[in-house]
């Protein structure tokens, strides 16, 4: 039996554990995956938190995979019909069949910087190094080939080495430890690294680059069944970014940056924070752009890729409900985005 399948026959029957020994109440079960920890994920623990999910009806788990494509491995497999954060993996994942659909993309530029170590101090000197990403195909995987080729390097002419190193605490690591030359990691792990003596050879805050990085899908069988538990968690997370944004919550937002990422130093987390207000959309529609930027690279490694239409991997019907009804202008006022 296959990785894979062993791993969603073991997720579903995780589901059933859990939706079977749920206490007894008229809300919805719902398990959610996520595959990266960053700031942009406060939106989805603030729902979690602060009991958002429970006001619109849902009793939600949140489940932490390591890898995007694991993550998408528990979509395709059932265990987990709902995900934060699939990226341009789900064109991969869409090759033979699509299942899923990204609903709303929360992110739809590039929001990592590429960094290296000291002593790399351009682009160039990357040639015949070694780039660490969490997982080869996922999204973090992209967002590296991305930035090399906006650098205009190519890893295969330049001899560069892709390395799968973890979650970009460990590639953080690897950076430091001398094990990786460079990687892909958030702004706060940047600034951090930065302060370290390590180069910023990609700044995500003077180059925008289309891309989907924080987005929510769901399965084809889940949206037919449960649209009314999807448009609640659309709704959970909305309202938790409101909540947010809010000045008077700054604090305990700031609070729960540190805790989850792990943070001692408070002025690290304010730029996540900074960094989480500045890229996060307020209307979060699909972004069309980032997907066929993302194909456009994808393709090159697949050719099959190539071939979908990827306006068929978009759902926007339920971001456009909520933002005509003035659900969205109700929760951040006419100025929203």
């Amino acid at each position: 039996m296959g990785h894979d399948k062993k791993f969603g026959l073991a997720l579903m029957l995780f589901v059933w554990i859990f939706v079977s020994t749920a206490k007894l109440s008229n809300a919805a079960q719902v398990v959610i995956g996520y595959s990266t920890i960053n700031p942009r994920v406060a939106p989805l623990w603030i729902a979690q938190e602060m009991g958002y999910f429970q006001k619109y009806g849902l009793e939600a788990t949140l489940i932490f995979l390591r890898s995007t494509p694991v993550l998408i491995a528990g979509m395709k497999s059932g265990g987990l019909p709902v995900a934060y954060g699939v990226g341009g993996s789900i064109l991969n994942a869409s090759v033979s069949e699509s299942d899923l659909k990204i609903l709303a993309t929360f992110t739809g530029r590039m929001t990592n910087n590429l960094v290296a170590r000291p002593g790399i101090k351009t682009a160039k000197e990357l040639r015949k190094k070694t780039v660490g990403v969490q997982s080869i195909g996922g999204t973090n995987w992209i967002g590296a080939m991305l930035w090399l080729e906006n650098l205009g390097l190519d890893p295969q002419r330049d001899n560069i080495t892709i390395l799968p190193t973890g979650d970009q605490t460990i590639r953080a690591q690897a950076l430091e430890s001398g094990n990786i030359d460079a990687a892909a990691v958030d702004l706060v792990f940047s600034k951090k690294l930065e302060q370290r003596g390590f180069i910023v050879l990609g700044d995500s805050q003077r180059t925008s680059i289309p891309f989907v990085g924080v987005d929510l899908a769901a399965t084809r069988m889940f949206l037919s069944e449960q649209s009314g538990s999807v448009e609640n968690v659309i709704k959970a997370l909305l309202e938790s970014f409101a909540y947010i944004i809010s000045p008077k919550n700054h604090g305990t937002v700031l609070a729960l940056i540190m805790r989850r990422l792990r943070i001692a130093d408070p002025a690290l987390a304010e730029e996540g924070y900074q960094e989480l207000l500045r890229t996060m959309s307020r209307k979060p529609y699909p972004a069309l752009e980032g997907l066929r930027n993302i194909q456009r690279f994808t393709k090159a490694q697949n050719p099959q890729i190539g071939k979908i239409k990827v306006e068929e991997l978009i759902d926007s019907r339920f971001i456009r409900k909520l933002d005509d009804s003035g659900f969205i202008d109700g929760l951040y006022g006419p100025t929203a985005r």
